[in-house]
């Protein structure tokens, strides 16, 4: 797989949310009636009623998908940069500054609705049930993600939510292909793919080059809930595939070779806030360094496994030490 010579710059685009994270039960979960695991969609009241019945402080943090993987990019000492519209309120900026605090380039559009926010519901098994508002996040239009949005990437990483928005999503693809760059999706959610199936392996067969899914995710798009096939099914159509299998580690396919990633570290899983995005960040930057795909691999399992260890997506610094040791390898 061929990156723009001389290129590094990693564009991640999605939604721009504030991440509210709440620890509540199994029982909280079902009373509030949505699906364990998944990504339900809602409108502000809605959000704002389900947080009043919450038994313990939010953490309020920046987030969405394709952001966590940005910040992780530039942790890791890469170039990146994250397209989104937030709010022209408190939060945006919040959300701004942050991103500017952690090392990312904001190309940030506003919008008169408030900025997106997610509930992220984390259970004590460790799974994360996000409740979300869109809000200006949703408000993106198609003619406002052009070419210039990705000037200089090497890889455009894009979050699977944007299929929620199919005219979005197109634009988003042609403007990145038209910079030259190679397009990184994330299957986000299983409740994504099951709502996309019907455009979904079509946009991944004429412009995707990196598919990332996780089991729930791959089962939804293959139907295979065995490894093999369903690793084999991801790579149909595209350069790289990466199936992630939780604490059995990940699978990632290229030219008809599959490497066998381990997971790293033996800790117990606090929150998997952001696991798959940070997982992506290792994966993505390894690649733009020119690192085997086996090493990105393991860069990336590292990522995933010390988020893990922390509540939100926000990787301390003993963390990042311990990432960048395998980066010195």
């Amino acid at each position: 797989m061929k990156l723009q010579r001389g290129k590094t710059r990693i564009v991640g685009l999605g939604s721009a949310l504030v991440d509210i994270l709440v620890n509540e039960s199994d029982e909280f979960i079902s009373r509030i009636g949505v699906e364990k695991g998944g990504m339900t969609l809602v409108a502000m009241p809605d959000l704002e009623k389900i947080l009043s019945q919450a038994s313990t402080p939010p953490i309020v943090v920046p987030g969405g998908s394709a952001c966590n993987t940005a910040v992780g990019i530039a942790r890791l000492g890469g170039q990146a940069r994250f397209v989104g519209k937030r709010g022209d309120d408190d939060s945006g900026r919040f959300f701004e500054d942050a991103l500017v605090e952690r090392g990312v380039v904001p190309l940030l559009m506003t919008s008169s609705l408030p900025t997106g926010r997610v509930l992220s519901i984390i259970t004590p098994d460790a799974q994360r049930t996000m409740i979300t508002y869109l809000g200006a996040s949703a408000d993106t239009q198609p003619e406002e993600i052009t070419q210039e949005c990705f000037a200089d990437s090497a890889v455009v990483h894009m979050e699977g939510y944007l299929l929620f928005n199919p005219a979005l999503m197109a634009a988003s693809l042609k403007a990145a292909k038209d910079a030259g760059a190679l397009i990184s999706l994330d299957l986000a959610s299983f409740t994504v793919v099951e709502q996309s199936k019907a455009i979904l392996e079509e946009m991944i067969e004429q412009h995707v080059d990196i598919l990332i899914a996780n089991e729930d995710e791959a089962l939804a798009y293959t139907g295979f809930n065995d490894d093999t096939r369903a690793l084999a099914r991801l790579a149909r159509h595209v350069k790289v595939a990466v199936l992630k299998v939780g604490a059995r580690g990940s699978f990632i396919q290229h030219e008809n070779r599959v490497y066998r990633i381990p997971a790293q570290g033996t800790g117990a899983a606090v929150d998997t806030t952001g696991a798959g995005d940070l997982w992506a960040a290792g994966f993505l930057f390894g690649l733009v360094k020119g690192y085997t795909h086996e090493k990105c691999g393991r860069l990336a399992s590292a990522c995933g496994y010390e988020v893990c260890q922390v509540v939100g997506a926000d990787i301390p610094a003993g963390g990042w030490t311990r990432i960048k040791k395998i980066m010195e390898d």
